[in-house]
């Protein structure tokens, strides 16, 4: 009992001192006019860093010059119907369609790049420089999957233009500004940021795609979106929404892409898409357990391409391509990014898990090949830019070749006709009619709305 009454004492009375001495550190502290926090901070508290403002203003003023607006005149010639005529005195005649979008401009001697959606179905195409000269513009290129054209203008003077940024160097988060001609208004300039890269949007065929939340409006399409050096890093080229408006991001055309895509025109006046000579599918979780693999990532092997450089490398079924000149391969638009910046015969190398071995093979590309698709003894395959420029028509696929002696003696008039509509219905890709096709029941009769190659719309029922 004697000890505990001890210990106890010890330490009321250390308690006591204590208190008494903080006591008297305070009453100096205060004496001496300092604050006395609340809470005490550490001396090596942790440092929160803040962003700097960023300057948008460089970029914008380099890049406003060399953004133009783009007008699209389309003439429609109307056949004279009488009873019309007769009561309403219409005859007929010539009627033109005005469309609008942006351009940038990419050299001083007036080569500019906008959208192939923009300049469509085009008789005739005008440009208008932010300083509101105005020039008649020819159609050097398009490329419809891509949605990118190349125009070029005759001006006496040197140009404003913008320089190609590296669009495999952007960042996510990374400030962007955009950058348009809409609606003659002169340029205007928008900021936002990077939110995704190769972003996958099937609907368009375009598998490489920018996303940004600079505010991107219809008119704004083919303008130019830049980074905070005013380096063009991609082509705006469409919004998601219902409306057709702004609603919080839009997509551009990478600047590597459009790069290249503009080289080959004015090289080869068409586009040069390499491709690896195999094909299969992306992996996952769910493929990988069916196929009892040990990894689910990657791009799995079906069928190798005959005499390609991938059949001379023993590339098999059930091998697996995990990276393509060091960039980690995920899914197939990992490989379209990599190929929509490459031509045939450019050689790449590719990391091969083969049975759980890894292997590094070379190979050089071979030429891709055009989609077609073959029904009941037709065969088809999409449009090209200059097909639906020489057709005047935005939607459709070509007839290439017919087969079925029924409809051999009509060979003439259906062999580069192109096929615009399936039992009333549009369709803009051999894909969509594909679908329409098997989704027709066996006895059901059907009817091909056909443009045929001396511009006469007919009608076809199988």
């Amino acid at each position: 009992m004697k000890k505990i009454f001890t210990t106890f004492f010890t330490c009321l009375l250390t308690a006591g001192i204590t208190l008494i001495g903080y006591t008297y550190y305070l009453d100096k502290r205060a004496a001496a006019g300092e604050s006395i926090p609340l809470f005490e901070s550490s001396s090596s508290s942790h440092q929160v860093p803040t962003a700097s403002p960023v300057d948008f203003t460089s970029a914008a003023e380099n890049t406003v010059n060399a953004v133009v607006h783009v007008k699209n005149l389309s003439y429609i010639t109307t056949r004279s119907n009488p009873l019309l005529e007769f009561f309403y005195g219409y005859k007929g005649g010539t009627q033109t369609q005005v469309g609008t979008g942006s351009g940038v401009i990419i050299s001083e001697d007036g080569y500019i790049v906008t959208n192939n959606h923009v300049i469509a179905n085009a008789s005739e195409l005008e440009i208008t420089l932010n300083n509101n000269q105005t020039y008649k513009a020819r159609l050097i290129g398009s490329e419809k999957q891509m949605d990118l054209a190349l125009l070029k203008i005759d001006a006496p003077e040197k140009l404003p233009f913008l320089t190609f940024g590296d669009s495999d160097a952007i960042q996510l988060g990374e400030w962007v500004l955009a950058v348009g001609n809409p609606y003659n208004l002169t340029s205007t300039v928008t900021a936002g940021i990077i939110s995704a890269k190769a972003r996958n949007l099937s609907e368009t065929g375009i598998q490489s795609f920018i996303q940004t939340d600079a505010a991107v409006n219809p008119g704004n399409s083919g303008g130019a979106l830049v980074n905070v050096k005013g380096e063009l890093i991609g082509i705006n080229t469409m919004i998601s929404s219902n409306t057709g408006s702004y609603v919080g991001y839009a997509f551009a055309v990478p600047s590597n892409v459009t790069k290249k895509i503009v080289e080959d025109f004015l090289e080869f006046g068409n586009v040069q898409q390499g491709a690896l000579g195999v094909s299969g599918f992306e992996l996952n979780a769910n493929s990988a357990k069916q196929l009892n693999l040990t990894t689910n990532q990657g791009f799995y092997i079906q069928e190798v391409v005959q005499d390609s450089d991938a059949a001379k490398v023993q590339l098999k079924k059930g091998d697996i391509i995990t990276a393509i000149n060091g960039r980690t391969i995920t899914s197939f638009v990992d490989i379209k990014n990599i190929l929509n910046t490459k031509r045939p015969g450019d050689r790449v190398q590719l990391t091969i898990n083969s049975n759980n071995n890894i292997q590094q093979k070379e190979i050089r590309l071979i030429a891709a090949q055009a989609p077609t698709f073959a029904f009941n003894g037709i065969e088809f395959e999409d449009l090209t830019a200059e097909e639906q420029t020489k057709y005047k028509v935005n939607y459709g696929v070509k007839i290439t070749a017919i087969t079925n002696t029924k409809f051999m003696p009509y060979r003439g008039e259906l062999v580069d006709a192109i096929l615009l509509a399936i039992n009333g219905q549009k369709i803009n890709s051999i894909d969509e009619a594909k679908t329409l096709f098997s989704q027709i029941n066996e006895n059901q009769r059907i009817k091909l709305d056909i443009l045929s190659p001396k511009g006469e719309l007919i009608k076809v029922y199988l």
